[in-house]
């Protein structure tokens, strides 16, 4: 493969000085998840509230004042719920490591054996198999932190609940801001859009695509299947929404 000759830039990355480098540095956690989550629940949420109280015939300034309180505090509970939810994973990774601390100190023989057959499921076989054993289980740390990933399924950083927090509810708040964008304008300009839901609707239309394309490219993928696609479910979710919204606002 042309990518792999040397000389190139991914042999380049791949020289032992650059590997060392890499893995050298702290990892970084990512909170693509927590964003789009904020993100796209924001912007449907809030679209929501517009669709019900537009249809519902209420004027513009208590639609803003509606969509503003909805962000606001669908947002802070968004956040909340993603920090109890990651707190939550946290205080299992803590109670996890301890119990296995507590079984290295009172049945090693037990835990090498679990480290042994984790490890021979993996190819490891004869003098390598011990070898690998012998290595893990000469450090304490590196033998737990073994078993967290290798028999729990833990991610091999904890996470920082506050830091998952902050982006859902950053997201929400500024994302889910869109819907009500063009009913601030009016407020804060005067005078009146002549379809300021249309506008609305459109905006929401393209925060979709917006979110989407930025998804791809922090994955690494193209951009426009991601846009596709987060538009597809955003623009699905929040057409229930304003259709549930406005019926039921036709009756309030």
């Amino acid at each position: 493969m042309a990518g792999g000759r040397r000389g190139s830039p991914l042999a380049a990355s791949h020289s032992p000085e650059a590997v060392a480098a890499r893995l050298g540095r702290d990892p970084r956690r990512s909170y693509v998840r927590d964003l789009v989550y904020g993100a796209v629940d924001g912007t449907v949420t809030t679209f929501a509230v517009v669709a019900g109280a537009w249809g519902a015939g209420l004027s513009t300034r208590i639609v803003l004042v509606l969509g503003v309180a909805n962000l606001v505090a669908d947002g802070f509970s968004m956040g909340a719920a993603n920090y109890l939810g990651v707190r939550s994973e946290e205080q299992r990774r803590r109670r996890t490591r301890d119990d296995e601390l507590e079984h290295i100190a009172v049945v090693p023989e037990g835990e090498r054996e679990e480290i042994r057959q984790i490890f021979a499921a993996k190819g490891f076989r004869a003098d390598d198999l011990d070898r690998v054993v012998d290595v893990i289980t000469e450090n304490r740390e590196r033998w737990v932190q073994t078993m967290l990933t290798e028999e729990h399924g833990f991610a091999p950083h904890p996470a920082v609940p506050l830091r998952n927090a902050l982006a859902t509810f950053s997201a929400f708040v500024v994302v889910g801001f869109v819907p009500i964008a063009p009913f601030a304008a009016v407020a804060v300009v005067g005078g009146e859009l002549s379809r300021p839901f249309v506008l609305s609707a459109a905006l929401t239309a393209a925060a979709f695509l917006v979110v989407g394309a930025a998804r791809g490219l922090v994955a690494e993928r193209a951009p426009w299947r991601t846009a596709l696609g987060t538009f597809t479910v955003g623009a699905t979710a929040a057409s229930i929404a304003a259709v549930a919204g406005a019926v039921l606002g036709r009756f309030a």
